[in-house]
């Protein structure tokens, strides 16, 4: 046991000996003030895909190889550091500001498309804030459009689908809640924002109910005085989904809410004909 104790510590020693050898070497270069000497080895702790040695070194020669013609790499390879630590905010500037610096670079159609690509990689799930995937979207967008022969570009329009399904997920669910909440005038506009955003969505029959069904339940449960002009707008709306969604999945869900409709435009327009008729 005794044996086998002193064995691990030995061990033990011998690693952690080693450890600080090889930060010693990192600090030695660090500190050194020779850029030529950092900038060998950045791009070696690079290649070696050691990215956070190879990005601190990096940042120390930046400023004092700017216009020379190692710049371009060494920018370039400093972007990816950040996108390879999942920098993604920060490589995605980066990358940007390389096509901005370095517009006739080799590298430059990849660094437009991994500015995108990182901010895709920063969009979160529908129900948060979507600015990076609108920043994404607009990237990739721009990207198409600067290079329309490129290879990338089938998988850039794949992603742009794929993140507007997203937004579109997120508008949705938007009007669902106010439905949910009976907040049947902010439903009404949040669904009608949906398709006029997404007129070509596949949803296109719910959201169309669901503006119906809001309107309905608006009226349901207006006051007295209002109910008999928000049932007729419910009529307009129901009539515009039965004439594009006459056969959809909400089609007998909608005629029953317009057969209550006219039965409460009848009952309406009955008690303000009795009502005229007491007056004379």
């Amino acid at each position: 046991m005794k044996n086998r104790m002193t064995r691990f510590v030995a061990y033990t020693l011998i690693i952690t000996a080693l450890c600080v050898g090889c930060k010693s070497e990192f600090e030695k270069i660090r500190l050194s003030n020779n850029p030529e000497k950092i900038l060998e080895a950045s791009t070696k702790y690079y290649e070696d895909e050691e990215y956070l040695r190879a990005q601190t070194l990096f940042e120390i020669i930046l400023n004092q190889y700017r216009g020379t013609k190692e710049a371009e790499e060494l920018f370039f390879y400093y972007a990816y550091t950040h996108y390879h630590l999942r920098q993604y905010q920060l490589a995605s500037h980066y990358f940007k500001n390389f096509g901005n610096t370095f517009a006739y670079s080799q590298y430059r159609e990849e660094a437009d498309y991994m500015s995108a690509y990182s901010s895709y990689r920063l969009s979160p799930g529908f129900r948060l804030d979507q600015k990076p995937t609108n920043e994404a979207i607009e990237g990739f967008q721009e990207f198409v459009n600067r290079y329309p022969q490129s290879e990338r570009v089938s998988e850039a329009n794949r992603l742009i689908d794929e993140m507007r399904e997203k937004l579109e997920e997120k508008s949705l669910s938007q009007g669902r809640l106010y439905l949910d909440l009976e907040q049947y005038e902010a439903a009404i506009t949040a669904f009608e924002n949906t398709l006029e955003e997404f007129p070509e969505t596949d949803q296109a029959a719910e959201i169309r109910f669901s503006i119906f069904k809001a309107s309905y339940l608006y009226a349901v449960n207006s006051i007295f005085e209002r109910r008999e002009e928000r049932y007729e707008k419910s009529v307009k709306r129901y009539e515009s989904f039965k004439s594009k969604h006459a056969d959809s999945a909400f089609a007998k869900q909608a005629d029953s809410l317009m057969a209550d409709i006219q039965k409460q435009l009848k009952s309406l327009k009955n008690d303000r004909y009795q009502n005229k008729s007491s007056g004379d």
